[in-house]
């Protein structure tokens, strides 16, 4: 259930005013693929997908390309990644929190790689060339800054957030009802 109140809540911020970039979409990915339910896997697509055409038609009134198509793809290969953290979703161990870090990090590289070249290569903004994608690369950088932050502070909160409410519900449990 928690998975699908992150994915919510990631499409509301993207409708809500927010600096660029720093939006909870690949947190909410990853903790749906390691969480929620492998044979819905495709809510959260086909909720951001419907999202981006909302917002790219009738919010923003942008032109639809191809490059969403990539955007998409891109969603679900993170939701596939979201799937090798199964089992560290508990987030109990050292290990667990740096596959869980290094999945935000593979995240935001990985979005700032294939977007950034679906940019260059579906729009006019930029030449053709090598010197032309290496330009919308470093134009982009400001935008990757604020996407690696969101990423790595949205991830630790949808991870850690339940991780915590777990270890508090166990540490209680311990205690037994005299020490409340």
């Amino acid at each position: 259930m928690l998975a699908y109140l992150f994915v919510l809540v990631a499409i509301a911020v993207r409708f809500m005013p927010h600096p660029l970039a720093f939006t909870p979409v690949a947190a909410a990915l990853l903790y749906f693929g390691a969480r929620g339910s492998r044979r819905q896997l495709w809510v959260p697509l086909v909720l951001l997908a419907a999202s981006d055409v909302v917002l790219t038609k009738f919010v923003y009134a942008y032109q639809f390309s191809w490059d969403h198509f990539v955007t998409w793809l891109w969603y679900a290969a993170i939701l596939w990644l979201g799937t090798s953290l199964r089992e560290s979703a508990g987030l109990r161990s050292t290990t667990d929190w740096l596959r869980v870090g290094g999945a935000s990090l593979a995240s935001s590289v990985s979005f700032f790689v294939v977007s950034n070249f679906a940019v260059w290569a579906c729009w006019n903004m930029y030449p053709r060339t090598f010197a032309g994608l290496m330009v919308c690369y470093d134009a982009a950088l400001p935008f990757f800054r604020r996407g690696v932050a969101g990423d790595l502070v949205f991830t630790a909160l949808m991870f850690g957030v339940p991780a915590a409410a777990a270890l508090l519900a166990r540490s209680g449990k311990a205690h037994g009802p005299a020490a409340a």
